[in-house]
This record gives structure tokens, C-alpha cells and sequence, in this order.
């Protein structure tokens, strides 16, 4: 089977969007870089990519640590993130797969 050319969108991943292009884009909504209904849906893996630059250059700035981040935006990644993982959860998700290799 080929590799897919564009993303599938975070409504439409595996695991309820409990991988890592999924968190990406979650934390790109926390931020503000993209609005909370883009799914990113059709987007070359570039474009995810320079996403994750953009990602990564606010985590920076905080550390790479939700503690460090200012209430409002601490209260944000909760709130989004919080969401995703009931959903996920809901979906069947369990987080069993990203824990396997620490037994």
C-alpha cells in the first residue's frame, strides 16, 4: 500500500488523534498559529512540517513545559488537550500503544 501525498486530517487519524502530527496541530491551536476548526486536512507533509517549526519555536520560548506557560495559554492546552483525550478515549483509544516499549 502507498504512503498517502497529503494528511488525513485530525478528525479522520487513527487513535482519535493521539499521534504526533495530531499533537502538533493541537499545540498549533493553543498557540493560535492555525484556528481550532483547521484540521489540516489535504496538507502536504511540508506544510505539517513547517508547522511543527512553528510549534516548536513557541515552545521555546516556555521551555518546552506547560508549567512555564502564561495561565491563559496553560489554560488553553488543558482545555484542548483535555477534550482530545476523552474523545480519544470514547473512540477506544487507551494509550496503551505510546507505553508499550517501557515494560
Amino acid at each position: 500500500m502507498a504512503k498517502p501525498d497529503t494528511y488525513v486530517g485530525i478528525d479522520k487519524e487513527i487513535n482519535g488523534g493521539m499521534t504526533t502530527i495530531g499533537k502538533i496541530i493541537r499545540d498549533a491551536w493553543v498557540f493560535g498559529i492555525i484556528e481550532e476548526t483547521e484540521t489540516c486536512e489535504g496538507w502536504n507533509f511540508a506544510g505539517v512540517d513547517a508547522l511543527l517549526q512553528k510549534v516548536n519555536d513557541e515552545w521555546d520560548k516556555y521551555g518546552c513545559l506547560v508549567s512555564y506557560l502564561p495561565e491563559d495559554l496553560r489554560e488553553r492546552h488543558q482545555k484542548i488537550h483535555g477534550l482530545a483525550i476523552e474523545n480519544a478515549k470514547k473512540s477506544g483509544w487507551s494509550g496503551e500503544v505510546e507505553t508499550d516499549d517501557e515494560k
